[in-house]
Parts: C-alpha cells; structure tokens; sequence
C-alpha cells in the first residue's frame, strides 16, 4: 500500500471527480492520501473532503504564495483548526521566491508562525521552499535551535545542500513526479543518498505529472509511477518500496491511523 503524501484533491478537476479519482487511487495500490490546505479561509472546503473517507487526512496552513493574503493569520489559529482529529500536518507554508507572489518578508513572517504551530503541536510542518535554499537552511536551522519541530521537505527539487540541513535537523524529503523527469539527476542523486527511513513520496496533484504521465492532469495514482522510480534507485523491490515509504509516513504523520480491521 502506498500513501500519497501531498496531494490537492479541492483543486477543480479532482474534486468533481472526487470518487472515480479515490477509486483509480484504490486501483493502482494507494491506500491514503493527504489533501493539503493553501489558504486557512479554505480551510473548511479541504477537511470536508478528508472527511468523506477514512483514508483521507488534511493539513491547515498558509501556502507562501498567499502569505499576504491573511495578514492576521496567527499561529494559534493553526493551533486550533489543528486539533481536529483529521488534521494532521501544518502547511503547507515556506518560502517561494521563484515566483514572489508575495513579499519576501511577509513570507518569512507567516512561515514563523506555522513553526510555532507545529512546534506547540508536536504535527510535522510541511514545507514549500523554492529558490529560497539558503535562507531556507538558515531558518530551519536556527528555528530548530530554539525548540525542535517535525517536518517534510514537500515535493523537493532543491539542492543538495538544503538536503543536508532538512536530515540533519530530523525532517523527511518527499519526491514527487520531479523525480522522474529527464532533467532531474542530480534529484535523483540526492533520493539515493537520502536515508532510508526519512524517504516519502507524493504527487502534488493535480501537478508534475510523472514519467509516463507527462502533459495529464496529475492524480494520487499517480505516486505509483514515482515509487517505482524511487524504487530503481534504491535497488528495491515495488512491494518493498511501498513498505518502506508507507512506514515512514506513519511514523512521521503519527495521527494518521487507519480503522483497524473489525
């Protein structure tokens, strides 16, 4: 069983499909997902969906394109939207300064407070960080200083160096479909040096379609075309890599529990 761990299921596209695309999910060896809130205000519209099934969990957070968006956003407003049983993770939230849809120091300071969040809580942080590496690092490193937190370096596509200071601080590296495009080695070097058991993988749905998916709307089946990449680089076998990979998501996202079996 696989676990997609970054997916957007209230994207249009995915939610009015919601159950053909849950049951292609079921089809291709996908046993639960997290659907990831952007926009705290939307909060309501991504735990509905989580709720419609048990092997759906949310985040609450603030993505860094939007951080300007909810300028009073505190982080006791995460604390509280996190207390519901199906949420699971802070974020996603970070840095993008790729795109700078907002600016740089309101991302920072919203960042902040997701931190604190996930550090009162004790739920993983989940991070968005592009072309934002060093400062990233910096962060991560001296936020880490002052209280450790737990966390997960979304869809990650930076360099080897912000590699090396999300593991040293504890946090796990989830690869998504980037990781089998034809431009992505040096990704692919940094997947084969990552531990073992800090690996997780995800789609990003509806985006970064995998190899041999390119140019469709990307879907939580989709992880299973990513695992097997993952799988060629470490030497494992698919049934292995989904253990390995399904194991570290639980063990990361600890109030992610399946009913047990009657």
């Amino acid at each position: 069983m696989l676990i997609d761990s970054h997916c957007h299921l209230d994207v249009k596209g995915l939610d009015d499909e919601f159950d053909d695309v849950l049951a292609r999910a079921s089809a291709a060896g996908v046993g639960g997902m997290i659907t990831i809130c952007t926009r705290v205000e939307q909060f309501p519209r991504v735990l509905a969906l989580a709720e419609r099934r048990d092997n759906i969990w949310c985040s609450v957070g603030l993505h860094p394109h939007d951080a300007a968006s909810e300028p009073d956003l505190a982080s006791a407003d995460l604390v509280r939207l996190s207390a519901h049983p199906k949420v699971v993770g802070i974020g996603e939230c970070g840095l993008d300064y790729h795109y700078d849809m907002s600016p740089r120091d309101i991302q920072r300071a919203q960042f902040l407070k997701h931190i604190q969040a996930a550090r009162e809580t004790g739920l993983p942080l989940i991070v968005h960080s592009r072309a934002a590496d060093e400062e990233m690092a910096e962060i991560l490193r001296s936020e880490t200083a002052k209280g450790a937190f737990p966390g997960v370096m979304h869809c990650f596509s930076s360099g080897p160096e912000l590699a090396e200071a999300a593991l040293d601080i504890g946090f796990y590296l989830s690869f998504s479909g980037i990781l089998t495009f034809k431009t992505a080695a040096e990704l692919r070097d940094i997947a084969k040096a990552t531990p073992h058991d800090r690996l997780l993988v995800e789609t990003d749905s509806p985006f970064l379609a995998p190899v041999p998916m390119r140019g469709k709307r990307c879907e939580p089946a989709y992880v299973a075309h990513t695992a097997n990449c993952l799988a060629g680089l470490l030497g494992l076998g698919a049934d292995e890599t989904a253990r390995l990979t399904t194991g570290n998501f639980h063990r990361l996202f600890t109030k992610a529990a399946l009913p047990a079996a009657a």
